[in-house]
């Protein structure tokens, strides 16, 4: 998700907090998840950020009314991408790799009813816990992660599944693994481009709403001409296992802040 909005917004300065002490977040309470993710905005918006992405489905589904409720600037959220997957699904069958308390959600019922049962496409949900810690572990192509990820997704191309949701921001990074189980006539479906693009449209309302000429250049990008935005990395975790983690996937080097 960072990567996207870094490649959307380079001349941006941004901020990614990962609360990764507390991680994952799919089988906690919603009042924790609540108590979290409304700590780690006030953080934010402290540090001065006009505009709030929750990288996260499980936060999303959980607490995103809330947020918008309290906030004073614009938040984005996502959620597993079932419409663009159904719209493309050639076999009718589509499927969604996600936490529990993501796929429990009202929102994923509603983009069933309405992108699945409603077009006529059949949606099949798949919890997959152990992904995230395989992620933060770094055993993103390891003999276990391989064989849980083919315990998940196996009976889903079974079923006739040729569009895979991500419906967790760190599914991405396990991409090459799930690619190689797939194959390549299945659709690997992530929303971290839509969800850049609707952080470049917030910012431009921004600055259109205070006069500032916001206009994307012929790359498409808009922010500080000439500069290169600063990317800033937080975590609750201890620092020395978030610096190796982050360095890792972010794949340059990083110095990491407490939270």
């Amino acid at each position: 998700m960072l990567r996207e909005i870094r490649h959307a917004l380079p001349q941006q300065d941004l901020l990614y907090v990962a609360d990764s002490a507390h991680a994952p977040y799919g089988d906690r309470s919603g009042d924790f998840i609540e108590q979290r993710a409304g700590f780690i905005t006030d953080y934010l918006l402290q540090a001065g950020a006009s505009v709030i992405v929750v990288a996260c489905n499980t936060v999303t589904s959980v607490a995103v009314r809330m947020l918008r409720e309290r906030c004073p600037v614009p938040v984005v959220a996502m959620e597993p991408a079932i419409k663009p997957a159904a719209l493309n699904s050639r076999s009718g069958v589509i499927a969604v790799l996600a936490t529990s308390q993501t796929l429990a959600s009202d929102n994923v019922s509603r983009l069933c009813a309405e992108y699945g049962e409603g077009a006529g496409v059949k949606v099949m949900l798949q919890a997959c816990p152990g992904l995230v810690e395989c992620v933060e572990r770094l055993e993103l192509n390891s003999p276990a992660t391989r064989q849980l990820l083919a315990g998940y997704i196996e009976p889903l191309l079974a079923a006739g599944a040729d569009n895979i949701v991500l419906g967790c921001t760190h599914y991405p990074f396990l991409r090459d693994s799930i690619r190689a189980l797939v194959g390549d006539a299945v659709q690997i479906v992530d929303p971290a481009a839509a969800v850049a693009k609707e952080v470049m449209r917030k910012l431009q309302a921004i600055d259109l709403k205070h006069g500032v000429e916001s206009v994307p250049d012929q790359a498409g990008q808009v922010g500080k001409l000439g500069q290169v935005g600063q990317v800033r990395f937080v975590t609750s975790d201890t620092l020395s296992h978030a610096q190796r983690v982050m360095q890792y996937l972010w794949a340059a080097p990083v110095q990491v802040e407490a939270l």
